[in-house]
């Protein structure tokens, strides 16, 4: 058996320089979302293109986060039909690819979570050294899309969804829902605005720039937070807790937590680790659309805590 890793291999020690390389990587994005917003504003940008990208962001983002992730990938909880084939769609919407395909390689992550076979962990076969760092995360965030996506076995990992006719009538019908993620803005801009512009306008913020930044926020999930941040249980891999990432990517950057307890509806296990995730499904739960809610108890955590 592996054993437990308790404390990070000196190789993977970060400098100040690199830390804060990758943490303009990530958020240069939404800098240069905001800084739109202010250079645009009452031109390019209005309050009813930011609500509507507000909308659509929390739509989709939840879609990923408590659809394809924690429902689909991990089974952490049960819902109706009509809410899995719903978040199953708003998942779709994020353009990460049809619900199968995604859900199948990140089963195959956990299965091999930073060792050969890992679709994209930062850390399997690179060398030591900044150059190798750079091009693990640069694979981790980015690369894996043009080299291993897709490849796990849709009969092996996601075996369940493929019994599943409606789930297999979405993630068939992925194109579709790509198109209303660009559609739906722009009908909502055309119809608030009056005009042809304000729906084109509405479009752009609603549809590509909510795309764009959900992109480089969950990829970070797959780069920086089996990098750089904190951990505090016992696992078997890299993987990091990023509190700066948890507000924008609704508690998935949680990430030690998500692998120390994969199976957790929750990933924010603290008072204080937002979640927002996390916050829905206990707010689903309260109305009575989900159960069997997966919660990692006080004993469990204290038992796989690190040492020390």
């Amino acid at each position: 058996m592996t054993a437990i890793i308790t404390e990070i291999p000196a190789e993977l020690h970060m400098t100040r320089g690199q830390k804060i390389t990758n943490l303009v990587g990530v958020t240069l994005p939404f800098v240069g979302f905001v800084a739109s917003i202010f250079l645009f504003w009452g031109s390019y940008v209005t309050w009813r293109d930011l609500i509507i990208f507000a909308v659509g962001y929390a739509l989709t983002t939840l879609g990923i986060s408590i659809g394809f992730h924690r429902l689909f990938t991990h089974r952490s909880y049960e819902t109706y039909r009509a809410i899995r084939y719903g978040l199953a769609v708003l998942g779709s919407m994020a353009v990460q690819g049809p619900v199968i395909r995604w859900v199948s390689d990140h089963r195959k992550h956990h299965n091999f979570a930073d060792r050969e076979g890992d679709p994209h962990s930062p850390h399997a076969g690179f060398a030591p050294g900044l150059r190798g760092k750079l091009a693990g995360l640069w694979h981790a965030h980015v690369g894996w899309l043009f080299r291993n996506v897709g490849r796990a076995e849709w009969t092996k990992y996601a075996k369940d969804l493929l019994a599943d006719r409606g789930m297999v009538f979405i993630s068939r019908w992925f194109p579709a829902w790509v198109a209303a993620s660009l559609v739906l803005p722009f009908v909502a801009g055309w119809i608030w605005g009056g005009t042809l512009d304000a729906g084109l306008q509405a479009m752009f913020w609603g549809g590509l720039i909510r795309i764009f930044l959900l992109h480089h926020i969950t990829w970070s999930v797959n780069s920086v937070c089996h990098f750089v941040g904190s951990r505090r249980f016992q696992v078997k891999d890299e993987s990091r807790n990023v509190w700066w990432l948890s507000w924008i990517s609704f508690g998935e950057s949680w990430h030690h937590n998500h692998h120390a307890f994969p199976s957790s509806a929750f990933h924010g296990l603290k008072p204080w680790e937002l979640d927002i995730g996390g916050l829905v499904i206990r707010l689903l739960r309260r109305l009575g659309l989900v159960w069997k809610v997966n919660t990692p108890s006080v004993d469990m955590q204290r038992r796989r805590q690190l040492a020390g």
